[in-house]
């Protein structure tokens, strides 16, 4: 495989956690291709867990860097201008900028983000909107791929972004193992406002996860909103509302992301033809798949395949 080489910017209060997730997620194993180096401006980086960052990554491997990643810092801080000199120049030399929580920040500070969509976490939502109209800002998802750009929203959210970029890289499979490994979903549904405190917690209402479980093991058979509510002993009308408190999405979105799922799974480790795909993922008919693979993917099928069958 061709190294694909990963530089991550720790800034002056850099969350540990968010520097961790790229750092674990594109750590070198047998089947990635990626090399991964930290970088700060400056001897160290304070952390905001009470230590320091001191690396020794050459200002070279930042230049030769494929993919850059800015982790996100509490508060959002000043970004030093060396910094948003190299992720201006990394962005016009068509290299991929991806930030992590507040990294958005420095991203936008940097002029990448203008024309774009984009997302951070819900609780500085409101001041990135404020100090960057040029942005257009998503509130209610977990990431967004804008192709060369892609932004995550708080924290955890990186996961679910790291996560995306090796299955957009090497495939499901791939991206499956190393979830895996984590002990990581390798897809969440929804988007953060689940996250976000509501004005009246709900009290005394069991999860939805048996239900969803149950789901997981009938892709393949036609699955409705009546037979959900009944797995779950609820109205269809309050499954919908639990649904969306746990999921941040609707139990038919949420079924057709289960199915697409399994569609890429199938089409990576097996050699059905791809009405067999479409059936056993619960999606009817190749062309059924074909439209739902155009939607979400923007590819087909066939395609798909011929990128990351293993």
């Amino acid at each position: 495989m061709t190294v694909h080489r990963i530089a991550i910017l720790a800034l002056d209060g850099v969350m540990p956690l968010d520097l961790a997730i790229p750092a674990q997620i594109f750590a070198p194993r047998p089947e990635t291709p990626y090399e991964t180096t930290v970088h700060t401006f400056g001897a160290t980086t304070r952390t905001t867990g009470g230590f320091a960052v001191v690396t020794e990554a050459d200002p070279e491997q930042l230049r030769q860097a494929d993919t850059v990643i800015v982790p996100g810092s509490e508060p959002p801080s000043r970004q030093p201008e060396a910094m948003l000199s190299a992720l201006a120049e990394a962005h016009e030399q068509g290299k991929r900028i991806v930030s992590i929580c507040t990294g958005a920040f420095a991203l936008a500070t940097a002029g990448v983000l203008d024309g774009l969509r984009a997302t951070t976490h819900w609780q500085y939502i409101d001041r990135f909107e404020r100090e960057f109209p040029a942005v257009s800002v998503d509130r209610d998802v977990l990431y967004i791929d804008e192709g060369q750009v892609l932004t995550s929203a708080g924290v955890c959210c990186g996961i679910d972004l790291c996560l995306h970029i090796v299955r957009r890289d090497l495939g499901a499979v791939v991206a499956n193992r190393i979830a895996r490994g984590l002990v990581a979903a390798p897809h969440r549904e929804g988007g953060q406002a689940q996250y976000v405190p509501a004005p009246v917690a709900v009290a005394d209402e069991a999860s939805l996860s048996d239900t969803r479980e149950w789901a997981m093991h009938r892709l393949g058979e036609p699955i409705t909103l009546r037979q959900l509510a009944r797995h779950a002993g609820l109205s269809q009308r309050t499954l919908i509302r639990r649904f969306a408190e746990e999921t941040g999405t609707t139990p038919l979105q949420w079924l057709l992301d289960a199915r697409l799922g399994r569609a890429r799974e199938l089409l990576e480790t097996t050699e059905q033809p791809i009405d067999h795909v479409a059936r056993d993922c619960g999606l009817g008919t190749a062309a059924n798949l074909r439209l739902h693979f155009r939607r979400a993917l923007n590819t087909t099928p066939t395609a798909y395949r011929h990128t990351f069958k293993s």
